[in-house]
């Protein structure tokens, strides 16, 4: 009887052991269905306090222009360059300069103290008091070939601060349009994760009245899933394009800001002809090459000048006398009484080149050969401009077919999503099909905001050739 008893309490907790384990396992295989969802917050950079500025592409492109180093070196380079053209202009005229001096000697001594022993003075004590009038008669100067170079350093400088003002232009359209596309793609990922939820819920409708398979309420669960994480990824990138449109944008870093989406109203481009002169006129690419032929004409003609005569003139007027005074006695003429001690003094001349073993000959065919160079630069330049200004204008052209297709796309991907939705309600296609046609709207709103983009930036490349249309 007691290893009866033994035996039957053994086999009960045996029981109560195996169903504890059981319930333990079952729990555990039950904790997956349904995982914690963590919710996921980015950082973010923080910018002042209040509401957000609202920028447009204008303003944009303004608050770059003062904030980028690169384009702000190339406006320090031309206005450099215009001081040095005022320095140039200035050095052909006539220089005015005052000088005043006091030479001492020792003299003889006593019963002598107006004889020095320095035979270059004419007293013991000289005064001098000159305003003095220069002009240097170079070739440089009367063929104003310095001047003329500056002027044409000058004009490249400006032209390169164009080039930069463009690229920089380029540079902000695509990140300004970049953060707007991004913030759609947001919105199309929200609306997205709200038709994969809803169809969800749809399926688990149809299953509880028979009408449609397990297998659907899964396929709906995945791809619910699957747009909660590319929302969050949407997200992930709008901040990124934030961050980057900051940088350019301020000087401190400030994500405090909203941009207007007008991708929809992009103007329209000009014709290709009308480009075309457009780019003849206005293409900095070319002024730097035009200018530079020009400083090769200038620096030909300077050393063909180099072999004409310098004339130099200065004028001096004022006092040298024994004392500062304007009449004073002469220590040399001393009967004469006092005498006017203001004057004048003309100095001119003229150097002739005559033999430099053929130094001048050797700079002029250097100048030649760098002017021929330049020229052919020149025609290069004109050649691969136009063929970009082809190119830019076909992608752009492009550009604009593409937004028009990829929006018919849009809304030709919307209307199959409603219908397949329907034909699921009716049983007459299946979950795969409905969750194919959800990520097919998604991605063909996003072509179309790409698209938008892409012709966004196309227009604002082919002005980096014509200038603004």
């Amino acid at each position: 009887m007691q290893c009866f008893s033994r035996n039957l309490w053994g086999a009960l907790a045996a029981a109560t052991l195996l169903a504890g384990s059981t319930t333990a396992q079952q729990q555990t295989q039950a904790a997956p269905s349904e995982p914690a969802q963590p919710s996921v917050a980015l950082e973010q950079a923080k910018g002042a306090a209040g509401p957000p500025a609202t920028v447009t592409l204008a303003d944009a492109i303004a608050r770059a222009q003062k904030v980028s180093a690169q384009y702000l070196g190339t406006v320090g380079d031309a206005s450099n360059a215009h001081e040095d053209t005022s320095q140039a202009r200035n050095a052909m005229l006539p220089q005015a300069s005052a000088t005043s001096q006091f030479l001492g000697t020792e003299g003889y001594g006593p019963g002598k103290p107006t004889i020095g022993r320095f035979v270059t003075q004419d007293g013991v004590h000289v005064y001098r008091a000159w305003g003095v009038f220069k002009q240097d008669l170079s070739p440089d100067t009367y063929l104003a070939t310095g001047y003329h170079h500056a002027q044409a350093a000058e004009a490249i400088a400006k032209a390169k601060s164009e080039i930069a003002r463009r690229g920089l232009t380029v540079t902000v359209t695509q990140d300004y349009y970049g953060l707007a596309a991004a913030q759609r793609k947001y919105a199309s990922a929200q609306a997205a994760l709200d038709q994969a939820q809803h169809f969800l819920t749809l399926t688990k409708d149809e299953q509880n009245t028979g009408q449609a398979a397990h297998a659907d309420v899964l396929k709906a669960q995945i791809a619910a899933e699957q747009q909660q994480q590319t929302l969050e990824d949407a997200n992930l990138a709008m901040e990124n394009a934030r961050l980057n449109l900051a940088v350019l944008l301020f000087p401190t870093l400030d994500e405090n800001f909203t941009v207007v989406d007008d991708l929809d109203t992009a103007a329209p481009m000009p014709a290709f002809s009308e480009m075309q002169d457009m780019a003849a006129k206005q293409n900095p690419q070319l002024r730097v090459a035009m200018e530079a032929v020009r400083q090769a004409d200038v620096d030909v003609a300077a050393a063909k000048g180099a072999f004409l005569p310098s004339f130099n003139v200065e004028a001096d007027y004022g006092i040298e006398a024994n004392h500062f005074a304007l009449r004073s006695v002469n220590v040399e003429f001393p009967d004469f009484g006092p005498l006017p001690n203001l004057g004048y003094y003309v100095a001119a001349g003229v150097t002739i080149p005559v033999w430099d073993w053929g130094t001048l000959r050797s700079k002029l065919h250097q100048s030649e050969t760098n002017r021929e160079q330049a020229r052919v630069e020149l025609s290069q330049s004109q050649r691969e401009q136009l063929a970009d200004l082809y190119s830019a204008f076909n992608e752009a052209t492009v550009a604009r077919r593409e937004v028009d297709l990829s929006a018919q796309a849009a809304n030709d991907a919307a209307d199959s999503l409603r219908l397949t939705q329907l034909r699921y309600q009716a049983g007459e296609s299946t979950a795969q099909e409905v969750v194919d046609s959800q990520n097919t709207l998604t991605q063909a709103r996003n072509s179309h905001d790409d698209a938008q983009v892409h012709y966004r930036v196309a227009i604002a490349t082919l002005e980096t050739f014509t200038g603004t249309f």
